[in-house]
């Protein structure tokens, strides 16, 4: 039998994992600890009262099964998705619950949208890949500035970060995407993904306080190029990163994430500003808060409240944007996130 509140949180031990299940636990639901490392899960159950523990590799579908089994949805938060997606996707449809995971690989949210949108669609059962700050959070950003528009020429999503103190997984994922695309960069241009070698370029950005005018590196790519596309009709999607947030990240030295607080935030400020264009016209809608890695706790459990609540547009493989009320379900993430450009109802 299902249990409403069971959500199984696989990778529950890495970084961004235990801001997740801190989430759950504040919002009612009885996470269960997934993984592969069963000394870790159990090390870390003890910081909590009444959570699961459930040891499962990807490699073992049937531990899989068992680790589902009873549960309401289950949260991915394990990299490399590229290896992890595929496998916790397809025990999530053997078990008929919703997936939603935190990828911000961009190769693994193509094959997610690819290999699994048929499958999800005809089991009615709601596959959200990049339910994250990247993906996730520049997808609602977009979906709410278009508003009424059907269609855009543009979208840009300038990421403004303090700094970007890079967790071992962030690391690893972004080694994982390198090598797949043979050291070539990505962009969506004329209603595509291309693959290209041009050199990267500086420019400026004039990004909302507190940040200011900022140098960014210009179509640093992310996984807005995957997620964003998939439903929205937009010509050129381009991507920007703050060129501090770029230096930290391709920077083998620098440490990973130290808490400042007692939520276990970094003292990371970021801005995510969006600027949509159509003949013309310009929209412009922005998010602020703090560390990139604590958000993606509310994003990623927002969405499975509103999934298993029924709060959704659709069912199948589906981004952020295309599956709740973009506007809606950011304003329900403040005060934690400070939204401008959006009327608040």
């Amino acid at each position: 039998m299902q249990t409403a509140k069971a959500v199984v949180v696989y990778g529950a031990t890495g970084h961004t994992g235990r801001f997740i299940v801190a989430e759950l636990i504040k919002r009612g639901f009885a996470p269960i600890l997934s993984g592969r490392d069963a000394a870790g899960l159990e090390k870390l159950a003890k910081e909590w009262d009444e959570v699961t523990v459930r040891t499962a590799s990807v490699d073992n579908p049937a531990a899989l099964d068992l680790a589902l089994a009873g549960a309401a949805a289950v949260i991915n938060a394990a990299g490399p998705f590229a290896i992890t997606a595929g496998p916790v996707v397809e025990a999530a449809l053997r078990a008929g619950i919703p997936y939603v995971d935190v990828a911000a690989e961009i190769e693994a949210n193509i094959a997610t949208f690819a290999d699994y949108a048929g499958a999800a669609r005809a089991a009615g059962v709601a596959v959200v890949p990049a339910m994250a700050f990247y993906g996730g959070l520049g997808d609602l950003l977009v979906t709410a500035a278009m508003g009424d528009w059907t269609s855009a020429d543009e979208a840009h999503i300038a990421y403004g970060l303090t700094s970007w103190h890079p967790t071992p997984g962030t690391r690893t994922a972004g080694q994982v995407s390198h090598e797949r695309r043979a050291g070539r960069r990505l962009r969506f241009r004329d209603g595509e993904l291309q693959h290209h070698d041009d050199q990267p370029v500086q420019q400026g950005w004039d990004f909302p306080e507190p940040l200011g005018r900022r140098d960014v590196i210009a179509e640093f790519t992310m996984a807005d190029v995957v997620t964003i596309p998939s439903h929205l009709q937009v010509g050129e999607v381009r991507t920007y990163m703050a060129v501090e947030a770029a230096r930290d990240l391709s920077n083998e030295d620098t440490p990973a994430p130290v808490a400042v607080d007692s939520e276990g935030r970094s003292d990371q400020t970021f801005v995510v500003d969006v600027v949509v264009r159509s003949g013309g016209v310009e929209r412009r809608v922005s998010a602020t808060g703090q560390d990139i890695y604590a958000i993606t706790a509310p994003l990623v459990v927002e969405a499975v409240q509103r999934i298993l609540s029924g709060h959704t547009h659709s069912t199948g493989v589906a981004p952020a944007g295309q599956l709740f009320d973009a506007e809606d379900f950011l304003w329900s993430l403040t005060p934690t996130l400070s939204i401008t450009g959006l009327t608040k109802p």
